[in-house]
């Protein structure tokens, strides 16, 4: 990933800033420039808390190259607690642990280094939750 695309993203990847819809108030991630429920304007950014639950979930055990440091890892497909779903790494759990419906909240983390480079990005992760469970319904 180039230097000036991670600067660009680090809003979104390190405190999970979407945007909310000024239309419908869909809360979107990561963020669009038009809203996918409406169709109208989303510019108005949107701190989500970080909280979710584990929606799906699979173990890559061959990485892409540039993931091999943390074969096998865990990817999750995660609900927001304000709604959207979004694919992120699971750490601080061992594959035999995660379950549907599992709590969690996000941490940042390095994602990988970039070769020759030497940039190191971070981004979110995903961790069992030390929050209450979320309210079911």
């Amino acid at each position: 990933m180039s230097v000036p695309r991670n600067w660009r993203l680090q809003q979104q990847r390190y405190r999970l800033i979407g945007e909310v819809c000024e239309g419908c108030g869909a809360k979107i991630f990561p963020p669009r420039d038009v809203c996918p429920e409406c169709e109208a304007p989303a510019k108005t950014p949107f701190a989500f808390s970080g909280r979710g639950e584990v929606y799906s979930y699979s173990t890559i055990y061959h990485p892409p190259r540039g993931f091999e440091e943390f074969a096998p890892y865990t990817v999750a497909l995660v609900k927001l607690e304000e709604g959207p779903m979004l694919t992120a790494q699971l750490t601080d759990v061992d594959a035999d642990d995660v379950c549907i419906g599992m709590p969690v909240e996000m941490v940042t983390r390095k994602i990988q280094a970039c070769g020759d480079s030497g940039a190191i990005i971070y981004g979110y992760k995903f961790r069992p939750s030390r929050f209450d469970p979320l309210p079911s319904g």
